[in-house]
């Protein structure tokens, strides 16, 4: 199949980021139409058209009858209801594919609506704790999984041309069963959002302590709870989407938690070092400049000087080349004993001109493989 003209039913952060995309790696430029949810089009929609990457809004579902292909790109639940709109609309040629993490729900509305033959399930590993149009990127996408979930009626040659659209946007297809989609991206993003969310509650709730706790929770803690500042909507859907298999991932983790438990009240200390050094060594096989189900950071770590000034003095000289810091602070860890300055950065390119300025002024940088 081909496809020149595409739709988008919702319109946030990966919406516009695959059709910024679109934009700007399809040869023959496509016509892209998204849907207004209100009376008149919001602020993100007006400053796509004004960008150029939207061609058309509309409030009229019955528009996207001359798509060749529609991205539902709503909350999980908005969109199950948009495919019961879209059923007798859609072109008999038109190929139907959504962007959530989860998809047994979607995949089984499809089956109920008789619209297996032209769905094509979507997945985009990617994201930012930023949402909404304005902070869409067109290189969103480079270089992160992007997972296609078709069904058993899916066209070969839909397939084939959804692979070959998502290599043409810079990320890398991988086709898994929607099942099989649900339990890994609970087990790698779902419930870690939960576990991020429940560890900042358990500070905010600790009594007359919560206030010191709060002045000293840095380094990692600040790691380990950074996606706690994740939309609530968005995870709120996905958790009542998703039940089962984050369910079942959660017990699994509550048992590897009293199994820690019984551990440290039972002193066993060859058991415990076991328990972190088999961690420390499989997560040091993750790659970890790699796009995944969590989001991506853009940092470096540095050796600093311990005198007055050298933190400004480091700062000034980036942005005098115009890099922009997102987040800076002193870290100590496992992998850092005696603490490394941590820079963060809004994307890889700034990091990569960061690595060559302060590598040519004489500073000592670290690069986690």
């Amino acid at each position: 199949m081909s496809a020149k003209h595409f739709g988008f039913i919702g319109f946030g952060l990966i919406g516009g980021s695959i059709a910024r995309a679109l934009k700007a790696f399809i040869s023959d430029t496509p016509t892209l139409t998204a849907f207004q949810y209100n009376e008149t089009p919001s602020r993100s929609l007006l400053l796509a058209k004004e960008d150029g990457v939207l061609d058309t809004i509309t409030a009229n579902l019955a528009d996207f009858s001359s798509c060749d292909m529609i991205f539902l790109c709503a909350p999980v639940q908005k969109n199950l209801e948009y495919l019961t709109q879209l059923k007798d609309i859609l072109s008999p040629d038109c190929l139907l594919t959504d962007v959530g993490s989860v998809k047994g729900n979607i995949h089984d509305k499809i089956s109920e609506l008789g619209l297996d033959h032209c769905f094509i399930g979507g997945h985009p590993m990617t994201g930012s704790e930023k949402t909404g149009y304005e902070h869409s990127s067109t290189l969103l996408l480079e270089n992160a999984y992007y997972i296609l979930t078709p069904t058993s009626h899916s066209k070969p040659e839909d397939l084939d041309f959804y692979t070959s659209l998502v290599k043409t946007m810079g990320a890398i297809p991988i086709v898994l069963d929607p099942s099989e989609h649900d339990k890994i991206t609970a087990a790698i993003s779902h419930v870690p959002h939960i576990i991020a969310a429940q560890l900042v509650n358990l500070i905010q709730n600790s009594g007359s302590l919560e206030p010191k706790m709060r002045q000293l929770a840095a380094g990692g803690f600040k790691d380990i709870t950074r996606i706690a500042s994740s939309s609530p909507e968005i995870w709120e859907n996905i958790c009542l989407s998703n039940k089962e298999s984050i369910c079942e991932m959660l017990t699994k983790y509550q048992d590897s938690l009293e199994d820690a438990k019984r551990m440290i009240l039972s002193g066993e200390k060859d058991n415990l070092y076991q328990m972190f050094d088999t961690a420390g060594n499989y997560r040091s096989s993750i790659p970890a400049n790699s796009k995944g189900a969590l989001l991506s950071t853009f940092e470096l770590f540095v050796d600093i000087k311990d005198e007055t000034g050298a933190l400004a003095l480091l700062a000034t000289l980036l942005s005098l080349h115009g890099i922009s810091i997102k987040n800076i602070g002193i870290i100590h860890n496992r992998e850092f004993e005696q603490g490394v300055l941590r820079i963060e950065f809004y994307d890889k390119d700034a990091v990569a001109k960061a690595t060559k300025v302060l590598d040519t002024n004489g500073y000592h940088i670290y690069i986690r493989k």
